[in-house]
């Protein structure tokens, strides 16, 4: 071939690969084929309207080009959000999710095929990529980090193969991001008096990555555990799972956290038995404290789980309160399929989208029919229903609503103490503006479970709404203590009672913290808005208000004050005179 022949030129890259395909075609060849066939046509149809080219597409892959960076990966968003909704309609078993990876970079074409480092890259970023999601270069993330609608995660440099420099790899968060990444302000902390530990999540360790919500339950149970004696500082999971599939040195987790002891391990799980190693490190000396290797039947799991609880417990100095405190609420059945389902069902929710929040409530469904009495899974029920008001995504508001309540009355009705019910027993209150009943209701949360930093984000939250903001301010700190990397409610909470207050420029900084990581938080642009209008910064009020119906043009200013808590009027009255100053209606 010529040399004349061949055309180097600077391209944007899309490529694209199914996720557990060989598992799919094992199951049923003929239904995977037709799905793919149908997917990949959807696909091309995406990047066609983005002006991009699909150049290959064997086997289970697609390879297209795109002469706009942000084409390419505004296509790749919009192809996981329609492979996403065409995935809702289908079995669990056979659902068809896309890995996509996009780099900017120099190919060689011939003809209509594309080669060079540009191509693998972009290959090895798909390969980095979690089912239904999307991994980009750093090239790539430069050109379009100010100039779309989309959140990033920095996931740092990483060695692919065949390529001879580290990649610097950004994950594209399709769905707003719940966590405020502050690593730019991130302070040190005083060590408690007593012991302090974070548990970080155990290594999924089997062949089969779907087994990973059974080492996330395992981690989470045992932080449940902990968190239940008030006799320590215990890390909440939104921040312990910040780190997964990193690697990390326990010092600098330790340090970021503001703890003593770590706790790291992993979890093998076959069809019936289950290994388990955990170890527990004192940071400031690197030595391990504690450390065992469990090999037991799959059975025996409520036990192990308790067992490692309990001997973590002794190994940080501590005797043993009452036995059954560091229990995990379990099935009355004693089934290890509830409980398996309960774990899933907890996965899904912690997604935090509308069609993850639609397989949570199926699969708590399928569990009950199993076991009827199980109080986790009314509660967890009733936080799904509460979500879909969240989410805007239910039919009838006043339907989820009482669904919500019915489900928190049965699961206190089988077990009082389920400090998961009586969170949602103090949001139901809070929506029919029964402030005392919601404060009660956080506090005995925050009784049963002494270390649950959202328990005390969320009291704070019910007392601003009750015109008690100085105390917030406290509480909502202890809940960032306790969650150092902070879910963006809590700063949205704090920038609001520092407002109610009447400080309104630490108010502003707070928000806009916020709106630094998750650009799309329509709650921070609102509560901004009102801050900057209070400070008499009228201009910035009204582009903040701009920025908020361009996210939201259905904003509207007469029903969010229908659904406004506050038992103060008159301050209900000034926030809304703020906000349609800065011209919402």
């Amino acid at each position: 071939m010529p040399p004349e022949a061949f055309e180097r030129k600077l391209t944007a890259i899309l490529s694209a690969d199914v996720a557990e395909y060989s598992r799919l075609m094992r199951d049923d060849e003929d239904a995977t084929i037709r799905t793919l066939t149908d997917y990949r046509r959807a696909m091309t149809n995406i990047i066609q309207e983005h002006r991009g080219r699909v150049v290959d597409s064997p086997g289970d892959n697609l390879l297209a080009v795109f002469a706009s960076v942000v084409d390419s990966v505004n296509s790749a968003a919009e192809i996981q959000e329609e492979l996403a909704k065409r995935n809702a309609e289908l079995p669990e078993n056979r659902r068809m999710q896309f890995r996509i990876g996009v780099n900017l970079g120099d190919v060689v074409t011939e003809e209509q095929r594309i080669y060079g480092d540009g191509v693998n890259i972009a290959a090895r970023l798909e390969s980095l990529a979690e089912p239904g999601g999307i991994c980009i270069s750093g090239s790539v993330y430069n050109q379009v980090k100010s100039r779309l609608n989309l959140e990033y995660e920095n996931l740092g440099e990483k060695s692919v193969k065949n390529i001879k420099e580290p990649v610097s790899v950004y994950r594209v968060l399709i769905e707003p991001e719940s966590v405020v990444d502050v690593s730019a302000e991130k302070k040190e902390y005083e060590l408690p008096d007593g012991p302090s530990v974070a548990v970080l999540p155990f290594v999924n360790m089997s062949d089969d990555p779907k087994q990973e919500y059974f080492s996330d339950g395992l981690t989470e149970n045992i932080i449940t555990g902990l968190s239940s004696d008030g006799r320590l500082l215990v890390i909440a999971r939104n921040s312990t799972f910040s780190y997964k599939g990193k690697s990390v040195k326990v010092q600098e987790v330790a340090r970021e956290l503001g703890v003593q002891y770590v706790v790291e391990g992993s979890v093998q799980k076959t069809e019936d038995r289950v290994r388990i190693t955990a170890q527990l490190i004192n940071a400031n000396t690197g030595h391990h404290v504690w450390s065992d290797r469990y090999d037991r039947d799959l059975k025996d799991i409520f036990a192990l789980q308790d067992e490692i609880t309990i001997k973590i417990i002794r190994a940080v100095g501590m005797k043993l309160a009452d036995r059954h405190q560091y229990d995990e609420t379990l099935p009355p059945s004693g089934s290890l399929e509830v409980y398996m389902k309960a774990m899933k069902a907890r996965e899904y929710f912690y997604r935090v989208n509308k069609e993850d929040n639609i397989l949570a409530r199926q699969v708590l469904k399928e569990a009950m029919a199993l076991d009827p009495e199980y109080s986790v899974l009314y509660s967890m029920l009733a936080w799904t229903h509460l979500s879909d008001l969240l989410y805007q995504s239910s039919e009838s508001p006043e339907n989820s609503f009482d669904k919500a309540s019915e489900n928190t009355k049965k699961a206190l009705a089988l077990h009082d103490k389920d400090y998961l019910a009586l969170g949602a027993l103090a949001q139901i209150y809070l929506l029919r503006k029964e402030h005392d009943k919601a404060i009660a209701a956080a506090e005995r949360t925050i009784a049963l479970n002494p270390n649950g930093a959202d328990g005390y984000a969320y009291l704070g939250f019910v007392l601003i709404l009750s015109g008690r903001a100085e105390e917030a301010v406290k509480l909502i700190e202890k809940a960032m203590r306790l969650n150092p990397i902070s879910p963006a409610q809590y700063l949205n909470s704090l920038g609001y009672a520092y407002r109610y207050l009447g400080r309104y420029e630490d108010a502003i900084e707070v928000h806009k913290r916020v709106l630094k990581h998750s650009p799309n938080n329509l709650l921070a642009h609102m509560w901004l808005t009102a801050a900057y209008n209070a400070s008499g910064r009228e201009q910035e009020a009204r582009q903040q208000a701009e920025e908020l119906l361009r996210l939201d043009p259905t904003f509207s200013l007469e029903q969010f004050a229908q659904i406004m808590a506050l038992k103060d009027k008159a301050e209900a009255e000034r926030f809304i005179a703020d906000l349609r100053k800065a011209g919402l209606k």
